[in-house]
C-alpha cells in the first residue's frame, strides 16, 4: 500500500483557493466598472460650476461673438462681446421680400452664400435699424468726446474763447501761435601763453564762451479785429531787422476807424514827389469819414536811403558835412571879436571891409617833438581880451570896449597885481589855487604848458584882415593852442593882447 505526504496536499489546496478568491475579485470589479459607464453623470451644483469655471484659466469670462449669425439674437445680442471684428469678406445684409412682406437676411462671403439665411419681421428690422443707427450716434459721440479731452495743453498753440467779447472784436476767441527755434552754445576756452615776460597769473586764461541762436515767431489774435506779431532773429543783416513788434487793430467796413496800427510800420504814398518810407516804428492810423480818407502817422525812422550814380566808369556820391565838422581843429578865431563881425567884414567881397590889420602874432602849441630851440613855459587863459563872452563870471567885461584888447576885462590886471607869481611855471598852481573857489579851475579856464613850442610861419596861414589862423596839420585832442597877437583897427593901433588860449577850438 501506497503512502502520501500530507503536508504537500495542504499547500495545494491554499494555492487554488487563492486562486478562485483573485478571479472573484477581477470579476467583481469589471462588473462595477461596466455598471458606472451605462448610468447618467452625478449633478454638480451651479456655485460649483463657477468655481471649476474661474478656475479654469481656458475659459473666457466674455461670450465670443459668432462669426457667422444665424439668428436675429446674434446680428445685436443683449451683452456685448469682447472680440475681435468680422473679416471684411464677410457680409450681412437684408433683402426685402415683398410677397411676404418680411426681410431675409442673408450672409455670404463674396457672392456665396455661407449659412441659411432666416427672416425678420418688419417689426423686428426697424428695431434692428434703429438699434444699429443709436448705436452709431453714441459711437460718434463719444470717440468726438475723448478727442478733445485727450488734447493734451499745448503752450505753443493756445485758443481760448472771448464769450461776451466777442461783439466787441469779431468771432475767433483768443488765438496764440509760437513757432521758431532756439540754439544755445555754451562752452569754456581756457588759453595758455608761455610767456615768460608774462607773469603766472597772466599765462593763463580761463573764460566763458556763450552763443545763441534765436529765431522766434509770435502770431496771436483777438477775434477777426485785433491781432498781434512778433518776431526776433540773431541772424539778421541790420538790427532794426532783428526784432519787429506790430498791433493792429482792423475796423468793419461800415466803421469809421479802418486801421490802427503800433510798432513796426510803413507809409506808402501814391505819389512820386514824396514817396514813402519802410522799417519805421511808431502808431499809423487810417481813418474814413464819407468819402475822405484820413492817414496819420507818427513814427521814428530805423533806415536810410542812399542813392550812388556812375558816370564814366566812377562813382560820384553826393554828401554834406556840417561845417563845424569840415577839417575839424585846424581853423580857429583869434578871439569872438572877429566870430562875430566875420559875415560883415565879408559883406563886400572880393573887398574886406574889416578895417583890421595883425601885424604881430606868435602861437605856441604843446612840443612833442622834442624841439626845444624855441620853446618856453606859457599860462594861456581863455577868457583874455574878451568884454562880452566870457566863460566864468568872475571876470568883468568893459562894454565900452568891443574890439579885442587887454583892458576888455579886469582878468589881466588881476592876475598881474594880485597873482603875479603865476608866470613861474613851478608856482602857477599853488599861486592860482585860490581862484577855484571863484569856479576857476585849472585846464578848463587857464592851461599851462611847459616847453611850449613855438610854431613857425610855414606851420600855419594867417588872415590878418579876418583874425583867423588855418594849422597845416590837425591840433590833437591832448595838445593846447595858445596865441599872443597885435593888431591895428582902422589905421590905428588899437589891439593888445597877450595871450589867449584855445584847447582843440575855438
Amino acid at each position: 500500500m501506497r503512502k502520501y505526504n500530507s503536508k504537500k496536499y495542504i499547500l495545494l489546496l491554499v494555492a487554488v483557493c487563492g486562486l478562485i478568491i483573485l478571479s472573484a475579485y477581477n470579476f467583481y470589479a469589471y462588473a462595477q466598472y461596466n455598471k458606472s459607464s451605462l448610468l447618467p453623470p452625478p449633478s454638480v451644483p451651479s456655485n460649483e460650476v463657477k468655481k471649476s469655471v474661474q478656475s479654469d484659466s481656458s475659459v473666457t469670462r466674455f461670450k465670443v461673438k459668432s462669426t457667422i449669425p444665424e439668428g436675429y439674437g446674434e446680428l445685436y445680442p443683449s451683452e456685448k462681446p469682447i472680440d475681435l471684428k468680422d473679416p471684411s469678406n464677410i457680409t450681412s445684409q437684408a433683402e426685402y421680400d415683398p410677397e411676404t412682406g418680411c426681410y431675409v437676411i442673408r450672409t455670404r462671403i463674396g457672392d456665396r452664400e455661407i449659412t441659411t439665411p432666416f427672416i425678420l419681421s418688419s417689426d423686428e428690422y426697424n428695431n434692428l435699424v434703429l438699434r444699429q443707427s443709436m448705436q452709431d450716434y453714441y459711437r460718434k459721440k463719444n470717440n468726438q468726446y475723448n478727442e478733445d479731452n485727450n488734447n493734451p495743453f499745448n503752450f505753443l498753440d493756445m485758443n481760448f474763447a472771448l464769450g461776451p467779447l466777442e461783439t466787441v472784436f469779431g468771432p475767433g476767441g483768443v488765438q496764440l501761435k509760437t513757432t521758431g527755434s532756439i540754439q544755445v552754445n555754451m562752452g569754456v576756452k581756457t588759453n595758455k601763453t608761455d610767456n615768460p615776460a608774462l607773469s603766472m597769473g597772466a599765462r593763463k586764461k580761463t573764460y566763458f564762451d556763450f552763443e545763441q541762436k534765436i529765431q522766434a515767431n509770435i502770431n496771436a489774435s483777438v477775434g477777426d479785429k485785433m491781432k498781434f506779431t512778433m518776431s526776433y532773429n540773431t541772424d539778421a543783416t541790420f538790427d532794426f531787422d532783428s526784432k519787429n513788434l506790430k498791433l493792429q487793430y482792423e475796423g468793419k467796413e461800415d466803421e469809421i476807424i479802418k486801421n490802427i496800427e503800433a510798432g513796426n510800420v510803413s507809409m506808402t504814398t501814391g505819389s512820386s514827389l514824396i514817396r514813402g518810407s519802410n522799417s519805421l516804428f511808431g502808431i499809423k492810423t487810417k481813418l474814413q469819414f464819407g468819402k475822405l480818407t484820413a492817414t496819420a502817422l507818427v513814427s521814428q525812422q530805423n533806415s536810410e536811403t542812399k542813392t550812388v550814380n556812375t558816370r564814366g566808369g566812377a562813382q560820384t556820391t553826393e554828401f554834406s558835412v556840417n561845417i563845424d565838422n569840415y577839417d575839424a581843429n585846424r581853423h580857429f578865431f583869434l578871439g569872438h571879436f572877429f566870430r562875430d563881425n566875420y559875415d560883415q567884414f565879408c559883406s563886400k567881397l572880393p573887398l574886406v571891409s574889416s578895417g583890421i590889420n595883425i601885424t604881430r602874432i606868435e602861437v605856441w602849441i604843446t612840443n612833442k617833438r622834442g624841439n626845444y630851440e624855441q620853446s618856453r613855459n606859457i599860462v594861456g587863459f581863455m577868457d583874455l581880451g574878451e568884454s562880452k563872452i566870457l566863460n566864468n563870471n568872475h571876470w568883468v567885461g568893459n562894454p565900452a570896449i568891443e574890439n579885442t584888447s587887454n583892458t576888455s576885462n579886469n582878468l589881466l590886471s588881476e592876475i598881474t597885481t594880485q597873482y603875479a607869481d603865476a608866470r613861474y611855471i613851478n608856482q602857477t598852481t599853488t599861486v592860482l589855487e585860490p581862484l577855484s573857489a571863484f569856479g576857476i579851475d585849472g585846464g578848463q579856464d587857464y592851461e599851462k604848458v611847459e616847453s611850449a613850442r613855438l610854431l613857425s610861419s610855414s606851420e600855419y596861414t594867417l588872415n590878418s584882415a579876418l583874425g583867423y589862423i588855418s594849422l597845416k596839420s590837425a591840433l590833437n585832442s591832448d595838445e593846447v593852442l595858445a596865441v599872443a597877437y597885435q593888431y591895428t583897427y582902422r589905421g590905428q593901433q588899437r589891439g593888445h593882447c597877450q595871450s589867449s588860449v584855445t584847447k582843440r577850438a575855438a
